[in-house]
């Protein structure tokens, strides 16, 4: 055994030590409640003008961890940290009595307590709860990170994210932060008057996305379900069914690979607003995230509107030089590719496929702020209505900001003969061998052909607006639990 490994036994064998004398003593160490807690920033707020050395009446209950401890003769200072904050703790042996000061500052940094107390300002100026009454909550048989390295190593902080929150107040406000990043979505789609629903996360065939599927085994149906891709095309059946605005904000699984931008398992929100088209819904999304932005106190990114906007072919153009619409001829467009001199793997790649890799790789990392870039080709978007004045295209947008794409938008397609040329068209991009074609959805197609009316549909990535609103550089940093490989 380490060094470092004989120390750590020796002080969880002291926690254990101390777990066991408090239930000698008949102390429950894990008690079942403790109603009434206020939060700790709470009541710092509320006594904010009070003089230094000036002490009140006003009774508080508090509950969180033991961050730190300092002893001054016959009265210890500890701090408390909840979720809102730190406050600092002044107990008194005159005010416990020697018993429970002692067992007070027995306790260890990381237990859980519970306090009753007055609020008071010391003579140094620092806002404190003086200690009438204490309960413990639960004995931390770990100690806590570090209290003066915190956890900076990135492996542990994302496979032991607890050990990050306790250590890292910033790691903290941030999962705050986007829990008000969603709260702000929610409250702008439902007055707007949009109804949240919940369609399946396990899918007979997966659809609505160009992405590959997980796969599982269902023991009672003897039949193979997907993890959805997307949630589109069970929202647009609710359309049909006359719910007319409808959304639906969870999670979604595509079997890809990690990267700072990706997790194979990430959260989406997506609407369908019947009677409008992808203009609208330019000006929704614009709405939503305006909404967003304001939510939080200092946000990274300013999402008010208007956006710059502009179209995929003239953003290719402008970056690169070359002209998509002048042939859909593979060869031509490799060849272009070739003789402009980009650095682009050609090998295996469809003409669509090329023309998102020459948006992923040249135009996305120049959209720094908000954009919306229009009209694609009809190849990449299976489920859009075609462009109402460029043939070949679609009536589709797709949202950036920060170099990286956050929404995606269609005209949706309502014609169900046109939807089945489509998937069709599609089949035959898997069968030359497209891992991330749609596959035919017949039920689909029968839903379509019960009448669904005109509608725009949006798709937003809540994980990397997060990212982009909290100023963070990886997707990884704002999922809870992130996936990650074998040590």
């Amino acid at each position: 055994m380490s060094g470092e490994d004989h120390g750590l036994a020796e002080l969880l064998a002291a926690r254990r030590a101390k777990l066991e004398r408090l239930r000698a003593e008949g102390i429950e160490p894990f008690p079942y409640a403790f109603p009434g807690v206020e939060p700790l920033a709470e009541v710092a707020a509320g006594h904010s003008d009070l003089a230094a050395g000036e002490e009140t009446s006003v009774a508080h209950r508090v509950a969180g961890r033991i961050a730190a401890r300092r002893e001054a003769g016959r009265a210890a200072f500890i701090d408390l940290v909840d979720r809102s904050g730190r406050l600092q703790l002044h107990a008194r042996v005159d005010e416990l009595g020697e018993q429970r000061f002692e067992r007070l500052i027995s306790l260890d940094l990381g237990d859980l307590i519970g306090v009753d107390g007055v609020a008071i300002r010391t003579r140094r100026g620092e806002l404190s709860l003086r200690v009438l009454d204490f309960t413990l909550l639960a004995k931390s048989l770990r100690p806590p990170p570090d209290k003066h390295h915190g956890l900076s190593d990135v492996e542990t902080r994302f496979r032991r994210r607890e050990l990050d929150l306790i250590a890292n107040e910033q790691t903290r406000e941030l999962f705050l932060d986007r829990a008000r990043i969603v709260g702000a979505i929610r409250r702008t789609l439902d007055e707007a008057g949009f109804i949240e629903v919940e369609t399946p996360v396990l899918q007979p065939l997966y659809g609505g996305a160009l992405a590959r599927p997980f796969t599982t085994e269902h023991n009672a149906l003897d039949r193979t379900l997907y993890l959805r891709i997307a949630t589109e095309l069970y929202l647009k059946r609710c359309i049909v069914g006359g719910l007319e605005r409808v959304y639906e904000l969870g999670k979604d699984f595509r079997n890809e690979g990690l990267s700072p931008r990706h997790n194979p398992e990430f959260t989406m929100v997506e609407w369908y607003e019947a009677y409008s088209d992808y203009e609208d819904q330019a000006l929704r999304l614009e709405a939503v995230l305006s909404a967003a932005t304001q939510a939080l106190p200092k946000p990274a990114v300013d999402f008010t509107a208007p956006w710059q906007r502009t179209t995929l072919r003239e953003a290719i153009r402008e970056c690169t030089g070359l002209d998509i619409g002048v042939s859909r001829e593979r060869a031509d467009l490799v060849e272009a590719i070739a003789a402009a001199g980009l650095e682009l793997e050609t090998d295996g790649r469809t003409w669509p496929g090329l023309v998102d890799d020459l948006l992923s790789h040249y135009v996305e990392p120049t959209l720094q702020q908000p954009t919306f870039v229009f009209d694609y080709p009809v190849e990449l978007s299976p489920f859009a209505k075609a462009h109402r004045s460029e043939p070949g295209y679609v009536e589709r947008w797709e949202a950036f900001a920060g170099g990286i794409e956050i929404a995606n938008a269609f005209s949706e397609l309502n014609d169900p003969d046109e939807q089945r040329a489509r998937f069709v068209a599609q089949r035959e991009q898997a069968q030359a061998g497209d891992e991330d074609a749609q596959p035919f959805d017949e039920s689909f197609l029968e839903a379509l052909e019960q009448g669904m009316p005109p509608t725009g549909g949006v798709g937003l990535g809540v994980d990397r607006l997060v990212m982009l609103l909290c100023g963070v550089q990886s997707i990884r940093e704002v999922i809870l639990f992130p996936a990650m490989r074998d040590r």
